[in-house]
């Protein structure tokens, strides 16, 4: 027993309730965010190694949702995608599962366990989804030629992608978050 008043300071979570039907309503909204907005561009005719269409809703569910909603909406997107319209190809589809559910796990990860602040989160977990897209091509044998020249066509037209997911998804990410957490009050 102890003759001082213990003081508890609790430090909001950065994140979400990743369990409650709200937010499920709203991962599910990302998903199809995410299936919907890479139709669109394919439809368009838009560039999509260029606008990285469906890492954009993914990246954001790691923000808001923290890792569970990332991981969830990372794997269940490019799967859902495939079966309804048959992209990404079969022959991609590992590794860009890998590598979004690597995008969505990490960036809720870094968010809301270890408390990182959103664009590092973002940034480091662009850098691992790279590396898990490219461990799961090597070992896939999907490229038997030059693995150089395919990872240069593969990863470099994303940059200015990835450069604006680091500046706009943690704005996004945290006005969202700060809103969530106001209306469950």
């Amino acid at each position: 027993m102890s003759n001082y008043n213990e003081r508890v300071i609790s430090i909001p979570k950065p994140t979400l309730e990743f369990h409650e039907v709200r937010a499920f309503l709203f991962q599910g909204l990302l998903v199809t965010t995410a299936i919907l907005l890479p139709a669109l561009a394919h439809l368009l005719g838009a560039p999509v190694r260029i606008l990285l269409p469906m890492h954009w809703p993914i990246i954001l569910a790691g923000l808001v949702y923290g890792w569970r909603g990332g991981a969830l909406t990372g794997l269940l997107a490019p799967i859902l995608s495939f079966l309804i319209s048959g992209r990404p190809l079969p022959i991609v589809l590992p590794a860009m599962t890998i590598e979004l559910f690597a995008y969505g796990f990490f960036t809720g990860l870094f968010r809301e366990r270890f408390r990182w602040n959103p664009i590092a989160s973002v940034a480091v977990a662009l850098i691992l989804g790279r590396v898990a897209f490219i461990i799961a091509v090597v070992l896939s044998g999907y490229v038997n030629k030059n693995y150089l020249e395919y990872l240069k066509v593969a990863l470099i037209p994303g940059f200015a992608a990835a450069i604006a997911q680091i500046i706009l998804l943690p704005l996004l990410g945290s006005r969202w978050v700060k809103k969530g957490k106001r209306d469950s009050v």
